[in-house]
């Protein structure tokens, strides 16, 4: 398996040394973002982190390698390179044994991670199960990766554009926790809170990791979901955004805009009518994640 994983020289000190790591994913840098927010963002999210005691290892696939960290002219090709593809499960063989550039998403990532002995990996919002899933069976791997991996998953909970209570239903299936960090409801993205309950509130780093550590000696596989609210001074009104949400699925269906295709337009629409408020509101995010992230990963490392 170690032929395919291809250390930065950073990551490959800190695991020498035993030093706490915390994983990122690389599809927030080239799909996520435009340019050079992406690329900012990604380096300034990787700062938070070593600030907060621990190492980063933003992950991609590059020339049949998983790469476990990556270099700044690295982020900076994946900032701009056109084609890159959006790396799940089902495609890591395909890009390695061909040797394209993938961008991993939150389940490629949890894979790469748990191979290379990580067991914290830091986004901005999970996929899930997508509003008329029941004929479109359109459900995120995400969830799956979920129930099977062994990475815990610090977000921001799931983006409104989703069925945030049939995707909650799905992980309770699946057996994995969804632990809100100083919050008794899922939060919803740009918004602080959705009108569903977490199944665990926890205040502290040491908690979190208490629980994390408890579940994984006991050899109940699958990750859990640690749902970080955006700050308040951050946040966006979740009526505003269900009501833009609303009119843009209306909009998509009119347009005969379907499967795949649905989420980039409904993002594309929250982004034109926020007048990029969204954007503002998906950087501070991240951001936040990291630092409670970072925490979290110290007291795993104890």
């Amino acid at each position: 398996m170690e032929q395919y994983l291809s250390y930065s020289q950073e990551v490959l000190e800190a695991k020498e040394k035993g030093l706490p790591i915390v994983a990122l994913e690389s599809t927030i840098i080239s799909h996520g973002m435009p340019y050079p927010q992406n690329v900012q963002t990604a380096r300034e999210v990787e700062q938070i982190i070593r600030d907060g005691g621990a190492v980063p290892a933003t992950i991609a696939l590059i020339d049949g390698k998983i790469k476990i960290g990556l270099s700044d002219e690295e982020l900076e090709m994946f900032g701009n390179a056109q084609g890159v593809a959006k790396t799940s499960r089902r495609d890591i063989g395909y890009l390695l044994a061909t040797k394209k550039i993938g961008a991993t998403t939150v389940a490629a990532t949890m894979i790469c991670a748990e191979l290379a002995g990580i067991e914290l990996f830091v986004t901005g919002g999970i996929g899930g199960v997508h509003r008329g899933a029941e004929t479109t069976m359109d459900i995120s791997a995400d969830l799956e990766e979920l129930a099977i991996t062994n990475v815990a998953v610090v977000c921001a909970g799931a983006k409104s554009i989703l069925d945030i209570g049939l995707t909650l239903e799905y992980l309770e299936t699946k057996g994995v926790p969804v632990i809100g960090y100083g919050t008794d409801k899922l939060p919803a993205f740009y918004a602080r809170e959705s009108e569903f309950d977490v199944n665990i509130r926890v205040d502290s780093a040491e908690e979190t990791a208490a629980i994390l550590r408890a579940k994984w000696d006991l050899g109940l596989r699958g990750g859990a979901l640690i749902a970080n609210p955006i700050p308040a001074e951050d946040a966006m009104e979740s009526s505003v955004i269900d009501a833009i949400i609303d009119n843009a699925l209306r909009e998509a269906k009119e347009q005969g805009i379907a499967g795949k295709n649905v989420t980039p337009f409904l993002l594309g629409k929250v982004k034109e009518l926020t007048e990029g408020k969204s954007l503002d509101a998906n950087i501070a995010l991240v951001k936040h994640n990291a630092r409670v992230g970072a925490k979290i990963a110290v007291e795993l490392n104890k």
